[in-house]
């Protein structure tokens, strides 16, 4: 294969799903039906939210940004792409799957606060704190992307490489790679699992808070009260950080890079698309 001292002359080809012809139209078919749900569904939180003064609480503040992030992955994929616009997809990618995470951290305390403390619920959700905390996860996000995004900068390339998945992911990108990426791994399971893990313990030790509140409940009713409240929430930070679990931490051994990306393209296969259709 041709080498290229200069990565940004580097092309990638995202092979997409590994489906037969016959089956490309009713693919073409669910991918789109699945496209334009998300897109114009979390449009219309965003827009009711927006227009009903009864949903400018804080937990509705939340949903719409959590909405917006929804909206922006699903916008930024093409198959045949240029080292630039690889590298540009994978920092969104990175950046709105990060700010998810931040977001939904920052619902959990919100839950915690309106489970825990319900009296001073006003007192401490103010909003002020609120844009405090989408801010912090805005900057976080935007870091965190930043790092990976420029310390792949300097990584070389062969010209032409093929990528089997329908995006530009950090981990398949530095397979690829024919730099030193010791310190590009060393940031990922320094800084990429404290970002995933610190918020989860936070979300854990919130939601241990109010599981002794809602046993302490005197009645059966305030209990299904609390879980219809929490519930919807805690559904998606399950199946959120299920997925994240089964595409980066669950153990995959591999003798050849070619093996490697086969096993992760297959994985993240399952878990994209049933995160996303769940979503």
């Amino acid at each position: 294969m041709k080498r290229e001292n200069q990565s940004s002359m580097s092309k990638f080809l995202l092979l997409g799903l590994p489906i037969q012809p016959e089956q490309q139209a009713v693919f073409f078919a669910l991918s789109l039906g699945m496209y334009l749900i998300t897109v114009l569904g979390n449009l219309l939180i965003i827009l009711l939210i927006r227009l009903d003064s009864h949903l400018h609480i804080p937990v509705y503040f939340f949903l719409s940004h959590l909405a917006l992030t929804d909206i922006s992955p699903s916008s930024v994929m093409d198959q045949s792409i240029l080292y630039a616009g690889c590298v540009t997809q994978m920092y969104f990618f990175i950046f709105f799957t990060d700010l998810d995470n931040f977001l939904l951290t920052s619902m959990a305390y919100d839950w915690y606060v309106v489970i825990c403390h319900p009296l001073r619920y006003t007192t401490i959700m103010k909003e002020g704190r609120c844009n405090l905390l989408v801010a912090v996860s805005w900057i976080l996000s935007c870091t965190n992307a930043l790092s990976h995004t420029l310390l792949l900068a300097p990584l070389s390339f062969c010209v032409d490489n093929t990528i089997p998945y329908f995006f530009c992911d950090l981990i398949a990108l530095l397979k690829l790679s024919r730099s030193d990426i010791s310190l590009n791994e060393l940031v990922i399971f320094t800084v990429g699992q404290a970002v995933i893990t610190l918020p989860l313990i936070c979300i854990l030790i919130s939601y241990g808070h109010m599981g002794v509140i809602i046993l302490k409940a005197p009645s059966t009713k305030g209990i299904f009260n609390a879980l219809s409240t929490c519930g919807s929430h805690l559904s998606v930070v399950s199946l959120y950080y299920g997925t994240i679990i089964g595409l980066y931490f669950l153990p995959s051994s591999s003798a050849s890079i070619e093996g490697s990306l086969e096993r992760l393209f297959n994985r993240k296969t399952v878990f994209f698309f049933f995160f996303f259709i769940i979503l």
